[in-house]
């Protein structure tokens, strides 16, 4: 068998990562992410892929490979070991924030994680395996190059190439370099998320030195909202806060937790020893004393940031003279809750920052002219963007092409593609998919489910309950009628009682052996309510009509 490599996400979307590589003696996974919901999916609380498709080949499947510790590309490692029991790999930190994930799930005994060096190189079944270090908004990160019988290839994970990396560990450009003039690269698979981004991304040292400066002319506290995953920045605001005489407080789980995992593992160090202050000490010092660094920075409804907007939080209440910093990309679906959050912080008197007016955010994924550089370095004969929208994976293919590979192409989520020979094609299509999770359930959400919620959201329901004899189809009970969403108290009642004549109207113009059929009346009274309302209030809720027989 070829060498099919085939996306089970990640490909087409934002997040939900997972790539599959089968020659047919041995298959590996690089990544198993999650995606967060965007505003269509209600209730749902994200969205993994369904690694249902991997059991033809879980007899020869040698392993995970983790790329670095963001949830689009760790999250949903524990449902794939909940099925699959295989290694996996990973460097230290990434691992120590799977760890978090897997104890959730009651797996962190169970899981097999092997550690591995940025620029190590270990045999995974029939593959030769080695690991690049790569830069990205997280320390840690890696790509891989991966050796079997149908070639070389390298696969980025998310980059950039910052020239002052925090950590001191560059993107492995000359180690790819001598890669492409030593062996033959069959193809790259490359990060596309800033493809529509001109020039080269800003470096990480960029956002320290503008929060050193927040820092030092802020009147009050200063309270800093990003990702509890981005280690570097979070180094750098405790830097920040220690040149300027600031102390931090940890607020958020997860970001407490992060943190001591980065201290535990040295991919972080304290400027100072008593650099951090229990945020329920923030208090009593005083206002220029003191740092808040918090999780929200998407406005989530129950966000340690947004209660402390709201005046809800338990420790810090947002107040006149602080300044508050959103120091992260705005995700597209977020838009509106992040607006809400700053309108209400701007309320409490808070002066508010984020990227659209200061420098408080760069992004971690390579601009246009980087995504050249990796292009130009590797020299592949075969280049296959991946991470992201559509667009980014056109315009990704078409740079690929203005800087000369050979065969650049585009492929989405459950493409088959063959290498042989040194030879791509296609080989039809994979039924990949994806499953919804809501609280415990998985996959029990479905898409007829989501769009019954979205209706509801929308039109509101009604439902209708009538009890009817078992014997004469006689009404003994009802009908009561209950509305979700469609009328307000006051006014209701002509409505409600208008609806109620309709019901027992359709009841009488039933035959007698319809009135014994509760499907069937049921259907009449839904078909009859739909079109009273739709022509008293030009409104069409949900009907749910509940006929019981006694």
């Amino acid at each position: 068998m070829p060498l099919r490599v085939v996306p089970l996400g990640g490909l087409g979307e934002i997040g939900m990562n997972s790539m599959l590589f089968d020659d047919g003696e041995s298959a590996l996974l690089i990544d198993a992410g999650l995606m967060f919901p965007d505003d269509t999916m209600l209730g749902v609380d994200f969205v993994i892929p369904d690694f249902g498709v991997l059991r033809e080949a879980a007899a020869r499947l040698a392993g995970l490979l983790l790329t670095h510790g963001h949830e689009d590309h760790i999250g949903a490692a524990a449902y794939l070991l909940k099925e699959y029991d295989i290694p996996v790999y990973g460097t230290p930190l990434t691992l120590g924030l799977l760890r978090h994930r897997l104890e959730e799930y009651d797996l962190d005994g169970a899981a097999r994680l092997v550690t591995i060096e940025r620029a190590g190189r270990f045999r995974l079944g029939s593959f030769d395996v080695e690991a690049f270090p790569v830069c990205h908004s997280i320390p840690d990160g890696v790509g891989y190059i991966l050796r079997c019988g149908d070639g070389v290839f390298v696969h980025t994970g998310d980059f950039k190439i910052d020239p002052r990396p925090p950590d001191g560990v560059p993107t492995a450009v000359t180690r790819l370099a001598r890669l492409a003039s030593e062996e033959k690269v069959t193809a790259l698979f490359s990060d596309s998320t800033n493809v529509e981004r001109e020039g080269y991304s800003l470096p990480e040292a960029f956002v320290g030195e503008a929060l050193s400066e927040i820092f030092e002319g802020a009147p009050g506290r200063v309270i800093v909202a990003m990702f509890s995953s981005n280690i570097h920045r979070i180094q750098g605001v405790l830097s920040a806060a220690a040149r300027h005489g600031r102390r931090v407080a940890l607020c958020g789980r997860s970001m407490v937790r992060n943190v001591a995992t980065a201290l535990s593992l040295g991919c972080m160090r304290l400027p100072r020893p008593d650099i951090l202050l229990p945020v329920e000490e923030a208090e009593a010092l005083p206002d220029r004393k003191v740092v808040v660094l918090t999780t929200g920075s998407q406005g989530e409804p129950r966000s340690a940031l947004t209660l402390m907007a709201l005046g809800e939080h338990k420790h810090i209440r947002v107040r006149e003279g602080d300044t508050a910093v959103l120091s992260s990309k705005f995700i597209p679906g977020n838009e509106r809750a992040i607006a809400s959050v700053i309108n209400h912080l701007f309320l409490a008197g808070a002066e508010v920052l984020h990227e659209k007016i200061s420098e408080v955010h760069v992004s971690g994924h390579a601009s246009r002219e980087e995504l050249k550089i990796m292009i130009g370095m590797v020299k592949p004969d075969h280049f296959i963007p991946v991470h992201g929208d559509p667009r980014f994976l056109i315009r990704h293919r078409n740079l690929a092409r203005e800087m000369g590979v050979p065969h650049a192409e585009v492929a989405l989520n459950g493409d088959i593609l063959e290498f042989a020979d040194g030879k791509m094609s296609r080989a039809g299509k994979l039924a990949v998919g994806r499953f919804f999770v809501d609280g415990k359930g998985v996959g029990d959400v479905e898409s007829f489910v989501l769009k019954d919620r979205y209706q509801l959201s929308q039109v509101g329901m009604v439902m209708v309950v009538l009890a009817l004899s078992s014997t004469t189809g006689e009404i003994l009970y009802g009908p009561d009628i209950v509305t979700r969403g469609v009328l307000t108290e006051n006014g209701s009642e002509a409505s409600i009682e208008g609806a109620r004549e309709i019901v027992v109207r359709t009841w009488e113009d039933s035959g007698v052996e319809a009135r014994k059929d509760p499907a069937e009346i049921q259907t009449d009274i839904r078909r009859a309510l739909r079109r009273y309302f739709n022509k008293r209030l030009e409104r069409k809720p949900v009907i749910l009509p509940v006929v019981l027989e006694l």
